[in-house]
């Protein structure tokens, strides 16, 4: 049976390495036959933080597709770039926006951090894998840093074998989780 994995791009910058990366690993997941829904945040409604949130939660029909894709994988994949020694605040915002308790209930997660320092957003990492498992999912320990990663991939090829050796990893580790 095919897994249906979303990949959850963690920023809404546009044209992001994460975007990139990505569909780096879209292009090894479909070889696997996998199912794959990109979930990306700058496509989200520049106004969601106002209208979709608290009072408004559930009523922004635009935000309600992404609750949508959310619900319909088994598993994601989060690409999650380094900001300010954290990950985006706009991810932050998106999962409050979404349903709780039960948005990430279950689900598994593997996280993939890219950063242009050597640490490959490990601390984001760890900061966003807390609030996945306070929200009930089952995060993955293998966990893909990739630093310096503007040296290293030009958005379509990675010319750190060790780092294609992770991400490979990572992902038969994940079908199998």
């Amino acid at each position: 049976m095919s897994q249906k994995i979303g990949l959850l791009i963690g920023t809404n910058r546009p044209e992001a390495m994460s975007l990139e990366m990505a569909g780096y690993y879209e292009n090894k997941l479909i070889s696997s036959g996998a199912e794959i829904i990109k979930i990306d945040l700058s496509k989200l409604p520049p106004d969601f933080a106002f209208s979709a949130l608290y009072h408004n939660k559930g009523k922004h029909e635009d935000f309600n597709l992404f609750q949508e894709s959310l619900d319909s994988v088994d598993k994601l994949i989060f690409f999650v770039p380094e900001y300010n020694g954290s990950f985006p605040g706009v991810l932050k915002t998106f999962i409050d926006g979404l349903r709780f308790p039960d948005s990430f209930r279950d689900k598994k997660i593997a996280l993939v951090g890219l950063a242009n320092g050597v640490q490959g957003n490990a601390i984001g990492l760890s900061h966003i894998g807390d609030i996945l498992s306070y929200m009930g999912a089952n995060v993955m320990g293998l966990r893909v840093k990739l630093g310096e990663i503007s040296k290293h991939f030009d958005g379509k090829e990675l010319s750190h074998p060790m780092y294609d050796q992770f991400i490979n990893t990572q992902i038969e580790k994940f079908l199998n989780f």
